[in-house]
């Protein structure tokens, strides 16, 4: 296969994962009825926000975790047919061969980047690891490393920081090992302990955090009592949302990042504390295919800018875009709840009109 077709093969596979503090990658392996990522994606998460090309985002639970090999398994959606990606042979894994790493780098769904195995059975922290020059960057980590045959090879989990495209995936076969201790406990949160390897789950741990093998400090994916709540001006934003009826978990797209949709616009909601700023961009839709239609159209958006308050309306590239900007330190619930309702109403409405009279694109969004 070529890159692009592997691309089409694992597209509706591949699944995008967010928490309150990072986004990842996942993927799906039918075999086992489970999406596979890493363990530090989901962190000590036991619920995380899922979304893929066949389904909009929706909550998972961890149902396994295993930190010495940096592996993650969830629950997949019930009501969706996701197509068959197979596991690949370590065995067929020899230094020089093409290989594609998939995943969601700074949120680009879908990337994938071509490259050679530089060495197949590199050792660290006595585990082999599959050493690639392909690149792999932030979001990549989960994701699947795929050979020409279209088969997984191994799971991307982390790269040499300053180093040039030097990543590394965990082998399939420790995958396929994992998942098959697993299976018969399916629907059961487990963890397996890095100093034994052996897996555990509420019927062997009692009460205790150690692993009654070894004793090693160890932690199941618990549904928590109590959610851990955001501060600052995190807290403010999910108040805001929930106060706007939008759920706050489902928004979550990594630390101090939401996206919800209102309409047929989809909204991004950034904190960015660096520059003590909070921002909110409605992408309503695409410039219109007539280009007769598109000096009217400009005519039209620098008019309304001189109408409305504290929202301006903007083309990013192809896109038009709707956006609101408050200083952190400005913001309360009540003037955020003011400024937010104004943009979700008045992106809903702008993207209908600029459809209707000036024959805009519906915007191509990506899941």
């Amino acid at each position: 296969m070529d890159t692009q077709q592997i691309i089409e093969l694992y597209r509706p596979a591949i699944i995008q994962i967010a928490t309150q503090t990072s986004t990842g990658t996942g993927f799906y392996v039918k075999e086992f009825d489970l999406i596979v990522t890493n363990e530090h994606v989901v962190a000590k998460n036991a619920e995380v926000t899922i979304a893929g090309r066949f389904f909009e985002r929706r909550l998972a639970r961890v149902w396994y975790t295993d930190r010495k090999h940096d592996l993650a398994f969830l629950q997949p959606p019930e009501d969706v047919q996701i197509p068959e990606i197979k596991l690949g042979n370590y065995d067929d894994v020899k230094d020089g061969i093409v290989v594609v790493a998939i995943g969601h780098p700074y949120g680009l769904n879908y990337t994938a980047t071509q490259g050679v195995i530089s060495k197949a059975d590199r050792i660290r922290d006595g585990l082999k690891y599959i050493q690639i020059d392909a690149a792999i960057n932030p979001g990549n980590s989960g994701g699947p490393l795929v050979n020409k045959k279209g088969e997984v090879i191994g799971v991307n989990s982390f790269i040499i920081r300053g180093g040039d495209n030097l990543g590394f995936a965990l082998p399939v076969m420790y995958l396929r090992e994992a998942l098959e201790m697993y299976i018969p406990h399916r629907g059961e949160p487990s963890t397996r302990c890095h100093s034994c390897d052996t897996l555990i789950f509420p019927s062997n741990i009692d009460s205790t955090k150690y692993c009654p093998f070894c004793g090693t400090e160890v932690t199941l994916p618990k549904m928590p009592e109590k959610e851990a709540k955001p501060v600052g001006v995190a807290k403010v934003v999910e108040e805001i949302l929930q106060e706007l009826n939008k759920d706050v978990k489902l928004a979550r797209d990594g630390q101090n990042n939401w996206s919800v949709k209102e309409g047929a616009a989809k909204i991004k909601i950034n904190y960015n504390p660096d520059n003590f700023f909070v921002a909110g961009d409605a992408y309503l839709c695409m410039l219109p295919a007539d280009t007769s239609k598109i000096k009217p159209l400009y005519k039209f958006l620098l008019e309304e800018n001189y109408k409305i308050d504290n929202l301006v309306l903007s083309c990013v590239k192809q896109s038009i875009a709707l956006s609101c900007i408050m200083y952190d330190l400005d913001m309360t619930k009540e003037n955020g709840i003011e400024m937010f309702r104004e943009l979700f109403q008045k992106a809903d409405y702008y993207d209908q009109l600029l459809e209707r009279e000036f024959k805009c694109r519906e915007l191509l969004v990506e899941v």
